[in-house]
């Protein structure tokens, strides 16, 4: 079984890209993902507007969360919060409760904290 690989809208979106250049077009499903791909690489792409979008915040931060004793067992959990960059209590343990990660308040304000360190 081979190991997951996760990435950025931002890397998303040039793949893509480059794809299109090779073989001059893609399926629908691609121009589906290229359309959020670009929508979510782009400012607007996140609700506040200020998050920092660029492959290496987002490999950075990846990384970081991977660190938190609760999540690093969940790689596909920190990909997810890397992607969204949730600033809130309340969207994080939308996130988390997808694995059942059980984290109190402080717990999930360190995440929170780690996330504003990398994007802000």
């Amino acid at each position: 079984m081979s190991e997951r690989e996760f990435v950025d809208f931002v890397t998303v979106r040039d793949k893509l890209l480059e794809a299109i250049e090779r073989r001059g077009e893609i399926s629908y499903e691609q121009t589906m993902a290229l359309q959020h791909a670009e929508w979510k690489a782009s400012k607007g792409g996140h609700p506040t507007g200020e998050i920092k979008i660029d492959p290496s915040v987002f490999g950075n931060l990846l990384a970081a969360l991977m660190e938190n004793e609760k999540l690093k067992e969940h790689p596909e959990v920190c990909s997810k919060l890397a992607e969204l960059s949730p600033l809130t209590v309340a969207d994080v343990r939308v996130i988390i409760a997808s694995k059942r990660i059980a984290m109190d308040t402080s717990e999930v304000e360190e995440v929170i904290t780690t996330i504003r360190q990398h994007v802000l």
